[in-house]
């Protein structure tokens, strides 16, 4: 491998959109994410729309007149 072509590799801390924040890492200071593992639906059994742009209100309202 080339020396001196690759980034800093430091503490990244991770912090999700449910609270929960851990740490790993990477090559940037820090990440915001919107589903980790405390909140996915395949690890907690329990369903979640995560809706970030309104999509699901645009498709209710769309298809609610048929």
């Amino acid at each position: 491998m080339r020396k001196e072509i690759h980034p800093d590799y430091k503490t990244c801390v991770i912090t999700c959109s449910c609270g929960n924040t851990f740490e790993t890492k990477s090559n940037v200071e820090s990440m915001r994410i919107d589903i980790c593992s405390a909140c996915h639906p395949f690890f907690t059994g329990e369903q979640k729309i995560v809706d970030a742009a309104g999509r699901v209100e645009k498709f209710k309202a769309k298809y609610a007149q048929k």
